[in-house]
């Protein structure tokens, strides 16, 4: 989700904001009035940015006093533009590294040994939510792992003021904006302006949710009336599941199987010849669908001795080449694309899962 930022000069300007028009639900307008003497940013440009974001938060029902607060004495982030900047951002057609070191480092012994320990440590509430969403224990696991190393670390940057920098650029204005409105209402919606920290990148809590995300998907998974994902591991392994569950995740299905392909394999034969939109670079490395039927017919055999039933349908990924291990991947692994767009991601999360159950 990188987005690079031209850095703002800071000066003691005082703003004053055009009185842009806003449409309010129900038909009514609302200016995009100055902020209040107290509260206004200190760089004239960013302030001037901040006051457009105002009026689409007051449009869109967040109250001006929270706006106001969330945007008090704020500047950009020159950390966050210096984080952004350094993103490694090389040509579409750059080669691509092989899976296994990425594979050594995330689905290392410590990781594994963690995973087990928060996983015989849930078991109960894991085991209920899967029973309702359908979301194997372990992927829950897998995926708090990997977000944050199991709540070791989840960032420590204003997730406010980091998102109202990347919006402020503007090269992913469409992405960086709307969460930092929606992180707005989570404050509107009485979440701690202390809770809301994260990574320079808007991410937050143990499963490193976007705000976005977490006003669609977090859950009260302890009883507590809230959804907190930042301290309570119940509700953070309860909202990856809603996620998944959300996202389409098809109950008894595994994620994949590592297989061996034939030397003799015509990959030819399976060629995709359908790429969605988004992220390209991403499926473009995986063949068509056919049924596991059809995959054994050719010689294509799982290594581990799991075998998927007949009728499941599964792409063909080699990540690292011919001759090396080979997966192939249900309808859920594109679940696990949809929360991180990364084969390796994808890969480690479920060979992760696997291990931690194991």
């Amino acid at each position: 989700m990188a987005a690079r930022l031209r850095t703002a000069g800071i000066c003691a300007l005082v703003l004053t904001v055009s009185a842009a028009q806003a449409q309010m639900p129900g038909g009514a307008e609302v200016a995009a009035a100055p902020f209040p003497a107290q509260v206004q940013p200190a760089d004239n440009a960013f302030a001037a940015y901040l006051g457009s974001v105002r009026a689409k938060a007051i449009a869109q029902g967040i109250r001006p006093s929270t706006i106001d607060a969330a945007f008090a004495d704020l500047t950009p982030n020159p950390r966050v533009i210096a984080l952004d900047q350094a993103q490694p951002a090389g040509p579409l057609d750059s080669p691509i590294p092989d899976f296994e070191p990425y594979r050594r480092s995330h689905v290392d012994a410590a990781r594994i040994e963690r995973g087990r320990a928060v996983y015989a440590a849930n078991r109960g509430r894991l085991s209920a939510i899967e029973r309702e969403t359908g979301v194997p224990e372990s992927i829950m696991v897998a995926i708090y792992g990997h977000e944050s190393n199991y709540g070791s670390y989840t960032g420590n940057f204003d997730l406010i003021r980091s998102l109202a920098t990347l919006a402020y650029e503007g090269r992913r204005r469409a992405l960086f904006e709307p969460e930092l409105i929606a992180s707005i209402r989570m404050l509107d919606n009485g979440i701690p302006r202390s809770r809301l920290v994260g990574s320079y990148a808007g991410a937050t809590g143990y499963p490193q949710f976007l705000p976005s995300v977490y006003l669609r998907a977090a859950r009260d998974a302890d009883g507590d009336g809230r959804a907190d994902i930042w301290s309570s591991e119940a509700d953070a392994l309860a909202s990856i599941a809603n996620y998944f569950m959300r996202a389409g995740w098809r109950r008894g299905e595994p994620w994949g199987v590592a297989v061996a392909v034939p030397q003799s394999f015509d990959r030819a034969r399976v060629v995709n010849r359908t790429m969605p939109p988004r992220c390209p670079r991403v499926f473009e490395r995986h063949s068509r669908w056919l049924s596991m039927a059809e995959w054994r017919a050719m010689g294509i055999m799982p290594v581990s001795g799991r075998i998927l039933p007949d009728h499941v349908m599964a792409t063909l990924l080699e990540p690292d080449g011919p001759g090396r291990t080979a997966y192939l991947l249900t309808s859920n692994y594109r679940v696990i694309l949809d929360y991180n767009c990364s084969n390796f991601y994808a890969l480690s999360v479920g060979l992760l899962a696997d291990a931690v159950e194991n």
